[in-house]
């Protein structure tokens, strides 16, 4: 007889494995199926965002930023280190020690809470007597029964139509978190998070990156203010970023990769590079979950219909995290892995997709949380902005870093702040001071009374709210 669970969580990334956790916090008997490996062919819980995404790619950010300081800044401190240079398979090997840590903790977090751990792939069988059969597909076949079934199985990497990955020229995001040597010529398709950030970690080992973006206009997502002094920035480092282009014919061959592209002139171009990291997005997983051996409903880009509760079509089972509509952010998942298994248990679980933060980890780190500037006039909203540089920060100029600026935008009427976009030092610890007053809809002049430590980077969060009114304490 299969075993039988309150809950079954089919995928343990972050969506799946806080959904698990918190199910049977509330009480619930659970089982969570997650099919990753790690090189010893072990279970790699934490889906794309441990195991090729969020996690490593900070690790490499950060062994490259400490690289960049050592050879660029450490000087103006009067720090000599002689000629630095760097172990790439050491850095890698950090990274992948810091992911490994990660999945164990996670395991660590299934064990004390309880929740019964499945290593292999999870699919539907049938609807059977108010429960859903799930197979699992690992070392061993089995099926379990849940009666109210969690599918958080994530995204995946989005290719070039007719270039598939090899992930030795033509690179995913899991590929690019595997070169094992700096590359002469690095060129990435894509300007996105994942194009900026990677590019950034080869550009300081010393790469000669080329980011070509089919848009015409630089993160596009982003306030316009903001992007555009993050581009003067990424110019300023030596990152090559061309807009508008439209790319052509792609070859391999023993010596790298090669990219013909038109650009926005209407020129044609040729591009030789050792590697191409294309980073033009991701599509929803649900390939081998037999969503339509059960009727779940699907819709034309791959990923499972939900309401606006997480509830799919089919009574009890629910969905989360990339495999369904919304941004495709690691804590958007596990906001909503919380707030379902609150459901389940009757209770209102909470998700505001008006206060999820976005950050850009590059350096400058980019953050922002709620509306834009352009999205307010295109939406006729009165609204005031007020600026503020953290060149004139005096905790920026000691760390060596005044790039950037904090921009406030709040309602003209009732002072309601209505978005906040920081672009410098430390962008993705200050825009949480900015969640929070969303989230319980202050002003910026709350913002403005509210002390701050001196000196600290949130001053200047500080300082752009009281330039909402056109004041400043920054004499």
């Amino acid at each position: 007889m299969s075993q039988a669970f309150d809950v079954v969580v089919i995928g343990a990334g972050p969506g799946g494995y806080i959904a698990a956790i918190r199910a049977a916090q509330l009480g619930f008997k659970v089982a969570c199926i997650d099919e990753w490996k790690n090189a010893a062919g072990g279970p790699a819980p934490g889906g794309t965002c441990t195991n090729v995404g969020c996690i490593p790619s900070k690790a490499l950010l950060q062994s490259s930023e400490h690289f960049e300081h050592a050879n660029h800044h450490f000087a103006d401190h009067g720090i000599s280190t002689g000629k630095v240079t760097m172990d790439v398979a050491k850095m890698v090997g950090r990274k992948d020690t810091v992911v490994k840590q990660n999945n164990d903790g996670i395991l660590y977090l299934f064990k004390k809470n309880k929740v019964t751990f499945f290593h292999g792939r999870g699919s539907f069988v049938a609807a059977a007597d108010g429960a859903y059969q799930i197979k699992v597909a690992g070392a061993a076949e089995e099926v379990i029964t849940g009666k109210q079934v969690v599918v958080a199985t994530g995204s995946n990497a989005r290719a070039l139509p007719g270039v598939p990955f090899d992930e030795e020229f033509i690179l995913s995001n899991d590929g690019a978190l595997r070169i094992g040597a700096v590359p002469k010529k690095l060129a990435l398709i894509g300007s996105g998070v994942i194009g900026l950030e990677m590019g950034s970690v080869w550009r300081r080992l010393g790469a000669e990156v080329t980011i070509l973006e089919g848009l015409p206009t630089f993160l596009g997502a982003v306030d316009e203010q903001i992007a555009k002094e993050a581009k003067k920035a990424f110019d300023k480092q030596g990152l090559k970023i061309e807009l508008g282009v439209k790319v052509g014919e792609i070859k391999t061959g023993k010596k790298g990769v090669n990219v013909a592209y038109t650009n926005a002139k209407g020129e044609a171009v040729s591009l030789d590079a050792d590697k191409l990291i294309v980073s033009i997005g991701r599509v929803p997983n649900t390939i081998g979950l037999n969503a339509e051996g059960v009727g779940l409903q699907l819709d034309e880009r791959g990923a499972i219909v939900v309401d606006g509760d997480c509830k799919t079509n089919l009574p009890g089972v629910w969905a989360v995290g990339d495999v369904v509509r919304g941004p495709m952010l690691a804590h958007k998942a596990e906001e909503e892995g919380v707030a379902v298994a609150e459901r389940i248990a009757g209770q209102h679980g909470h998700v505001n997709f008006n206060t999820i933060p976005w950050v850009i980890y590059t350096s400058p780190e980019i953050a922002w949380v709620g509306r834009t500037e352009q999205q307010l006039k295109a939406d006729g909203v009165a609204y005031k902005a007020g600026t503020f540089p953290f060149l004139a920060n005096g905790r920026a100029r000691a760390l060596g870093d005044t790039t950037g600026m904090v921009k406030f935008l709040a309602d003209a009427k009732t002072d309601e702040i209505l978005g906040v976009h920081i672009v410098g030092p430390m962008a993705s610890e200050l825009i949480s001071e900015a969640v929070v007053a969303m989230e319980f809809k202050a002003s910026a002049e709350d913002i403005a009374r509210i002390c701050h430590a001196h000196p600290s980077l949130s001053e200047a969060t500080k300082e752009a709210a009281l330039a909402v009114d056109k004041r400043t304490l920054n004499f």
